[in-house]
């Protein structure tokens, strides 16, 4: 399936709907959104430190100082960039730590854009994952995003454990064990439903933001 194709998307979100009513009733709020595409190798990967843990206007925010700073986002460039340069930016000590971690870890050959390119799911998230600053939801959005990966579901995200619970009913969020259990029912299109997770949250929160504004 290439999820960068809205035919295809439309195509899984539909068979999705068709046989889970949680799928049917985020479908329902966001319809089929456009697959964000992002850069593949270290320019994707960065990206996704710096949208951790933040809302999306502040890490777009965050994300453009970045750009304008390095115009070719690289670990060459990152790791010629002084730290205080970096921060100004906006980003957390951590995140630099992270990113120039990282930069190190491509330049000595302990990660491998390419080997992680062609890796399946397992192995290519253990790659990414064995890199200091790289956990578990890092690794799963930079398969989903970047390499177009369509059964990869980052099931300890806040974000879809929170629309899981809005759409089927639940009192409390599942935890990430029982959010992945939940999401067996979606192979093999877990991202696909992720997607249409947080589009469905991000939807509905937009509405309410809208109708407390009037």
């Amino acid at each position: 399936m290439n999820v960068e194709n809205l035919r295809s998307l439309r195509i899984a979100s539909r068979r999705l709907a068709e046989r889970c009513p949680v799928m049917a009733r985020a479908a329902a709020i966001c319809g089929t959104p456009p697959w964000r595409c992002d850069e593949v190798g270290y320019p994707g990967l960065a990206r996704t430190i710096v949208y951790q843990q933040l809302s999306g206007r502040a890490a777009a925010t965050i994300w453009s100082r970045v750009k304008a700073l390095l115009p070719v986002v690289s670990p060459s460039t990152v790791l010629g960039a002084g730290v205080e340069d970096l921060r100004g930016c906006g980003l957390s000590r951590g995140k630099v730590e992270h990113l120039r971690s990282i930069a190190e870890a491509v330049r000595s050959g302990d990660l491998n854009f390419d080997r992680v390119a062609s890796a399946g799911d397992d192995e290519a998230r253990a790659e990414l994952t064995s890199v200091r600053g790289v956990g578990p939801w890092t690794a799963d959005v930079y398969l989903m995003f970047s390499l177009r990966r369509p059964d990869v579901f980052p099931h300890g995200d806040l974000g879809l454990a929170e629309a899981y619970r809005v759409l089927a009913g639940l009192k409390d969020r599942p935890s990430p064990r029982e959010l992945l259990e939940f999401a067996e029912i979606w192979r093999p299109a877990r991202a696909v439903a992720a997607h249409l997770l947080w589009s469905s949250l991000n939807v509905s929160r937009a509405a309410v933001k809208g109708q407390a504004g009037d």
